[in-house]
């Protein structure tokens, strides 16, 4: 028996019901589609945030062990010194254990800094480190979790990025260290993404209110690996893009799909205290994850998943470090 090949094809969505009744959409451009794939092979990732300690972590990876949700990074967002060292090793051990990407947030953030600049309109500096004693904070966090076997950091401070950088190159924390840059201080334009991957920056969480024009745009100008919030939490937006995601794979690859999670509440910087509310989100995060994965399916666009265990960024171009 064989296959009508159209039946198969990658399509998208209502396109065949919209076409019979005279509405299909214009055909896609081909120039908008990203050149770039991640090193190895594959245009998309998967990655599971808000991941706040061990016990989330193992809510989590039994959700996607009985849901098959194929994880590649699993990132925290409370920091590096809101986890004791055992902590941290046991997170180390079980992602290791499954060849998952770990990321812990680095040190201290202008919102939790006593600085009066961030509780105005205007937000101030936002999580920027505020003064050197903030980026010590984050460099002492990026020290020790390297030293515990962390191999992912994220940074919300050009100038924390850049610093880091600079670690690894002078072997102050591992050269395989990667370093992902937070959607609260992601860029929101072509131009200043090329920069923060000069800074160092080996993936690029863009804000999820950004077009797919916007992401057309900087797929001309830098190929380093971006970060997306299908799903954003609400101090985030609340958007939920998840009939877009083949589209966003197609203009954004190499592209890491966040299943973030909207209508709940903030957790950082966690403790027991919000225990029931991290466990429950944190399994709701991999069910949508499931629900994303199972559009791209149903669309016939679920191929080109870079392999499990794969993390790092290939090639990037980045600034000269002048002695």
């Amino acid at each position: 028996m064989t296959t009508d090949a159209s039946a198969t094809a990658a399509r998208r969505p209502g396109e065949q019901a919209l076409t019979a009744l005279g509405l299909g959409a214009p055909a896609l451009d081909p120039a908008d589609t990203s050149a770039h794939t991640f090193p190895g092979g594959g245009r998309w990732r998967t990655e599971v945030p808000s991941c706040e300690g061990p016990e989330a972590l193992a809510v989590i990876l039994k959700e996607a062990s009985r849901l098959d949700v194929p994880i590649h990074r699993i990132s925290q967002g409370s920091g590096v010194w809101m986890l004791t060292d055992a902590e941290i090793t046991e997170m180390v051990e079980a992602t290791g254990e499954r060849d998952i990407e770990l990321c812990l947030f680095t040190g201290p953030r202008g919102t939790w800094d006593i600085g009066g600049s961030t509780r105005t309109d205007s937000k101030g500096g936002g999580l920027r480190a505020r003064g050197h004693d903030a980026v010590a904070g984050c460099v002492e966090d990026a020290v020790r979790a390297t030293e515990l076997g962390v191999k992912c950091l994220l940074v919300a401070d050009e100038g924390v990025l850049w610093t880091l950088h600079r670690a690894r190159l002078a072997g102050l924390i591992p050269a395989d260290t990667t370093l992902k840059v937070s959607a609260l201080i992601g860029p929101v334009n072509p131009a200043a993404y090329a920069v923060y991957e000069r800074l160092g920056a080996d993936s690029v969480n863009v804000p999820s209110d950004l077009t797919l024009d916007h992401l057309t745009e900087i797929r001309r100008v830098s190929g380093a690996p971006m970060d997306m919030y299908i799903e954003a939490p609400d101090d985030l937006g609340g958007y939920i893009r998840m009939y877009e995601v083949a589209e966003l794979i197609r203009r954004g690859a190499p592209l890491y799909l966040k299943f973030g999670l909207s209508k709940a509440p903030a957790i950082y910087p966690y403790g027991h205290h919000m225990r029931d509310l991290t466990l429950s989100t944190a399994r709701e995060r991999v069910r949508r994850g499931r629900l994303a994965l199972d559009l791209l399916a149903r669309h016939g666009a679920d191929g080109d998943m870079a392999p499990l265990g794969s993390r790092l960024p290939g090639e990037l171009n980045r600034f000269g470090i002048q002695s």
